[in-house]
């Protein structure tokens, strides 16, 4: 077992109430690492690189935005994969060493149908475990697109489609994750979950990633995307998370 992942596996900054709420449902609610003075500033940040984006890292899908590489966008954004809490539960989730897979940001538009109920890897997949974030940069509602997970379905042997026709409507037992800006959403991989409706005018926005073990081929190469400018400004701790 490695240093970084021995010191990761030793610390105590996420609490045991919150591990335990992570096992069992499948996803928890924790405040994240955005102090709240700072939450005007990191969203103009976001707007600005989601603005500035363009060609293949931009996917501008049915109801969301996303911009991929939220590594080599800039240092406001460097504390977030490498958050003391969420570290700690992708410890809990995926139990050996493990690096990010990949970081985007995300909005959801103005007047967007819910998102189908589905998983982000099955449970039958040889790329098992994975942990995911959602980082609130606004606050999550029922009425903006909360995101909505299925407690403990982590655990079902099934997907979402073989257990309903209709994958945006309700889902018994669902749970709406909810929360003010700066909250930070953590979830199990194979968690049933989606977006749902965002009744409002404005966008919802959110960063969001996932890890994986070291050995998994990862979701972008973010070794080979490293700018020069990027790895000179990050710490060992974030080139041990990102494996470069």
């Amino acid at each position: 077992m490695d240093e970084w992942f021995s010191m990761i596996s030793g610390g105590r900054q996420f609490p045991a109430l919150a591990a335990k709420e992570l096992q069992d449902a499948g996803f928890v609610v924790i405040p994240g690492p955005v102090a709240r003075e700072r939450l005007a500033q990191f969203a103009a940040a976001y707007d600005a690189t989601m603005d500035s984006g363009n060609g293949a890292d931009v996917k501008v899908a049915r109801t969301t935005t996303r911009m991929y590489d939220f590594v080599n966008r800039g240092a406001e954004f460097d504390d977030l994969y490498i958050y003391p809490p969420l570290l700690e539960a992708c410890r809990h989730v995926i139990g050996v060493p493990f690096k990010l897979s990949t970081i985007l940001g995300r909005t959801l538009r103005p007047r967007s149908f819910a998102q189908d109920l589905h998983v982000d890897i099955k449970r039958d997949s040889e790329d098992l475990p994975m942990a995911g974030f959602i980082l609130m940069i606004d606050e999550f509602r029922p009425d903006n697109g909360a995101t909505r997970f299925v407690p403990n379905s982590h655990t079902w042997p099934g997907v979402p489609e073989e257990a309903t026709h209709d994958l945006q409507a309700d889902y018994d037992g669902q749970m709406l994750a909810c929360g003010p800006a700066g909250s930070m959403i953590i979830f199990n991989g194979s968690v049933w979950h989606g977006h749902t409706a965002n009744a409002t005018a404005e966008a919802r926005r959110s960063i969001q990633g996932y890890f994986v073990r070291r050995e998994v081929r990862s979701g972008i190469d973010l070794a080979a995307r490293m700018r020069p400018e990027t790895l000179a400004r990050i710490g060992p701790l974030a080139r041990y998370v990102l494996a470069v």
